[in-house]
Parts: structure tokens; C-alpha cells; sequence
């Protein structure tokens, strides 16, 4: 049976943790931080873990991570 493909904008955006949460970058950082509160802008940094449900689908994305 031929390997299975990882899908490429999975890998460069998430990571997998020891008991295989995903973890990923928090979002709404990228442009417009001049209209987002600081409370948003500060409790956006660095990653979260993402949700079950969503964590699932992502997980099929990346068969060997």
C-alpha cells in the first residue's frame, strides 16, 4: 500500500503535542491591530490548543505527525 500523503499548509501550520492535541497559532494577528482592542492583541499571543472536533480533522491531514 503507497504512503499516504501529508496535506502541505497543515504541516507548516500545526503541531502535534505527546497525547496528540493540535496545537496552532492564535488567529487575528496578521494586519489590523489598530482597531483590535488590547486586551484582544494580548491574549492572542503565542498558540492554543485547538478543538476536539476540529482537532480530528486536522489530525487526518497529517497521518505520520
Amino acid at each position: 500500500m503507497p504512503k499516504m500523503k501529508t496535506k502541505s499548509g497543515a504541516k507548516k501550520r500545526f503541531k502535534l503535542t505527546a497525547t496528540r492535541k493540535v496545537k496552532v497559532q492564535q488567529a487575528g494577528k496578521r494586519h489590523g491591530m489598530i482597531k483590535r482592542t488590547a486586551k484582544f492583541v494580548r491574549n492572542a499571543r503565542g498558540t492554543t490548543v485547538l478543538a476536539e472536533p476540529d482537532a480530528r480533522i486536522i489530525r487526518k491531514f497529517m497521518p505520520y505527525a
